[in-house]
């Protein structure tokens, strides 16, 4: 899928990092340009209806999330990693292809039947939104979808995620 010039001039590869071997989408430059950025919230927001709230993956999905949550007029709930929320929490741990990682939600962050859509930066493997999306579900929330800047294809993500609508604003092959 071609993305849009925009959003390909605003992200560069940067290679071996954070560890040899993997090939980081830096988007400095996307979030530097306030075009860009109310490009990508009005992307990302796009075609959404009957939204009660947005979640955002750490880090960088906050802040697409926010952006997302902030163009649909609706509230943002941060997935977080471990021990950065206070209070209550909802936890939930998950495999990664190099070991285990876990997302926190503050308790009671959902009303039932709320209709939420996550929201991240990058769509890898798939293992981190399939996380979120488990850990919304068990509060009685509904996800309507996920949605992310980029998607690595290649790494199967929507397989993983399925029966989950995922739609990200540009899909990346290789």
């Amino acid at each position: 899928m071609k993305p849009p010039v925009w959003l390909e001039q605003a992200v560069a590869d940067v290679p071996d990092f954070p560890k040899p071997g993997i090939r980081f989408k830096d988007m400095s430059a996307l979030w530097r340009s306030a075009a860009d950025t109310s490009r990508c919230s009005v992307a990302l927001a796009a075609g959404l209806e009957d939204v009660d709230v947005v979640v955002g993956i750490e880090a960088r999905g906050f802040l697409a999330g926010l952006l997302t949550a902030q163009r649909l007029g609706v509230g943002f709930i941060a997935a977080r990693k471990p021990g950065k929320l206070p209070g209550p929490i909802d936890r939930i741990e998950y495999d990664l292809e190099y070991g285990t990682d876990c997302l926190e939600i503050q308790s009671g962050s959902f009303a039932p039947g709320d209709r939420v859509v996550i929201v991240d930066d990058v769509i890898a493997t798939g293992g981190t939104a399939a996380a979120a999306a488990e850990l919304v579900s068990r509060t009685g929330a509904t996800v309507v979808e996920i949605r992310a800047i980029l998607e690595l294809s290649a790494l199967g993500a929507r397989q993983r995620l399925a029966p989950h609508v995922v739609r990200s604003l540009w899909e990346i092959a290789d």
